[in-house]
């Protein structure tokens, strides 16, 4: 497929979605069963901010915009940021169209950690049950690569393929033998991915790991273009491969890990948000991450408000709907991409 650097640019496409994403949180924070105005939402934040002395906004909506909606909000864009642009980090390294920040066996390790959490009753502690899962998916990965003579990208997709299957299977097996009554039902709408009962503790997990982890990465841009041509081209412009390769994968399954643990399994984020992107900025990763990044934070503000607010009172789990969105466009994507070939 050509390049298409014209089509374009950085800065002003950054701009546009950066505002489009501010629109839609606030938005996003007026929906929902109580019939909030926009002035009620700029009311409520300027007071918790200490910007205006005084709120015109009772204590009950109050506390529906600053302890439910907003964190919520804040929370869904953190975690799309986060998963396209790990989506987009891990198309690079393995070269391969269909990968996602789940490659690895991060996804399936993150809910086996929480699920064991979940039965042994730590239900408070399920965050770190996930995280601990998906490192330790990440560890097994890149050790049995190792073990069959080297990590490339070809064995490091093999390993976290079965890693994956043995991790599903034992995550199947635990629900099987000792779930019941509401833990049962707790781990399926974790499975499933949810942002329901997020706080402001979780929302900003989701944004200070993908501002802090995601400004490292897309600082590599220059070395993901180069690993587009092969790791011999790579190391021909000056790329230390080895070095590039790791700081890349453990800053990736470090983000993906800590997104997991607060919203659960949610697919199709990182795989279709980047090839979307690619298609209207061309394959240079530095347009393609950052604008990657809001692209997947606005794709997901809307997804989630769409999951708490469709069915009222019941909700939907966001990884439900971001499945049902993300399969057809993935398939329009990819016919798109063989008429451009």
């Amino acid at each position: 497929m050509s390049e298409a650097p014209r089509r374009i640019r950085l800065l002003p496409a950054a701009a546009a979605l950066g505002l489009l994403l501010v629109v839609s949180m606030l938005v996003a924070v007026t929906l929902g069963p109580a019939d909030i105005g926009t002035g009620e939402v700029f009311s409520a934040i300027a007071h918790h901010l200490g910007l205006a002395p005084d709120s015109t906004v009772s204590r009950l909506r109050d506390a529906i915009i600053w302890e439910l909606r907003l964190p919520r909000v804040l929370a869904a864009a953190g975690v799309g940021a986060g998963l396209a642009l790990c989506g987009a980090v891990m198309q690079a390294l393995t070269r391969n169209p269909l990968a996602d920040p789940y490659l690895l066996g991060l996804s399936a390790g993150a809910s086996l950690g929480a699920v064991g959490f979940l039965l042994a009753g730590l239900g408070l502690l399920l965050g770190v049950g996930a995280f601990l899962g998906s490192g330790a998916a990440l560890v097994v990965t890149l050790l049995i690569a190792r073990s069959l003579g080297g990590i490339t990208p070809a064995r490091a997709v093999l390993a976290g393929i079965a890693v994956s299957a043995l991790a599903s299977a034992l995550t199947s097996f635990l629900i099987f033998w000792s779930a019941t009554g509401d833990s049962y039902r707790e781990i399926l709408s974790w499975l499933m991915g949810s942002l329901s009962g997020t706080g402001w503790s979780d929302a900003a997990l989701a944004l200070g790991a993908a501002l802090v982890l995601g400004l490292p990465i897309i600082a590599g841009a220059k070395a993901m273009d180069a690993f587009a041509f092969g790791d011999r081209a790579a190391a021909a412009l000056g790329v230390d491969v080895a070095r590039m390769r790791w700081l890349l994968l453990g800053a990736t399954a470090l983000l993906t890990g800590l997104l997991v643990a607060v919203s659960g399994a949610i697919g199709f984020v990182g795989l279709v948000v980047p090839h979307v992107v690619r298609l209207a900025t061309g394959t240079q990763h530095r347009r393609l991450l950052p604008l990657s990044a809001l692209a997947g934070a606005v794709f997901m503000v809307w997804t989630d408000t769409a999951a708490r607010s469709l069915f009222a009172p019941r909700e939907l789990p966001v990884g439900i709907l971001t499945a049902l969105i993300g399969a057809p466009v993935f398939f329009a994507v990819l016919i798109r991409y063989r008429r451009a070939t």
